[in-house]
């Protein structure tokens, strides 16, 4: 796998005294002592707008309509796109590593990261019609997530009574990070935050300090390639499901 040089860490919390934050200390510190380039867009800090729309772009595609993925797309190829976008697309650019850091609401993400995603990830930019999975446009760049949850292991377990994290994880880890190509690097969760006092806490900051001190010999996580599936879109009948997200149940 390729050395990763330069690094994006995208966080979503609004406090800075956060132990999201402080996690977010413990990645940039382990990443520059590897020397590692390191940039940090903390999204509540910029006051980023996560609201997509017509203010995305300087120039419109149609005037009778607004079809976000579409005038992305024309934005993107005629200069168009808002500022705050541009600026944060030359981060993903410049980035052989993207780490988004933040703590799960509602099994999924802040909003403030939901918004970043729609207007950052667009189409042409991140993914476009063919251009997709294993054919994305990030092919070269690793990704991860590194979440804190309020709830302990056991609830996100198999069995548990939140489910199983990792298909909890499945409609981020392929349905944005892989969709555009990126090598998606299993994420690091951080249980039961609340609940485990300063040394669990010092045990999990370890944990992740470990984990990006190694970070270009993890493996990355598998997921089917374009070429598996039939033009019904389902798994050709010899390939055998291997993802949290297929199955034939």
């Amino acid at each position: 796998m390729a050395k990763t040089e330069r690094a994006l860490i995208v966080l979503a919390h609004p406090d800075p005294r956060s132990y999201t934050a402080a996690l977010k200390d413990v990645a940039v510190k382990a990443l520059r002592e590897r020397g590692v380039e390191v940039m940090v867009s903390d999204l509540y800090a910029m006051g980023f707008d996560p609201v997509a729309g017509p203010g995305d772009v300087t120039e419109r595609l149609s005037t009778e309509n607004f079809n976000l993925a579409l005038e992305q797309g024309h934005a993107l190829e005629k200069g168009a796109l808002a500022a705050d976008i541009v600026a944060e697309q030359d981060k993903v650019r410049a980035a052989d590593l993207v780490i988004f850091q933040f703590p799960m609401w509602w099994f999924g993400f802040p909003a403030i990261l939901k918004g970043w995603i729609d207007r950052v990830l667009s189409y042409k930019f991140a993914y476009g019609v063919g251009q997709w999975w294993d054919k994305g446009p990030f092919a070269d760049k690793k990704a991860m997530l590194a979440i804190t949850t309020g709830t302990p292991a056991g609830a996100y377990a198999p069995d548990g009574r939140n489910g199983d994290i990792e298909r909890i994880l499945w409609s981020t880890e392929a349905g944005v990070l892989a969709i555009c190509g990126f090598q998606v690097l299993p994420a690091f969760v951080a249980y039961g935050a609340p609940w485990i006092g300063d040394a669990g806490r010092a045990k999990q900051k370890e944990a992740y300090r470990a984990l990006l001190s190694r970070v270009d010999e993890i493996e990355p996580k598998s997921f089917h390639a374009l070429a598996e599936f039939g033009d019904d879109l389902r798994l050709k009948p010899e390939v055998e499901p291997r993802t949290a997200g297929q199955h034939r149940g």
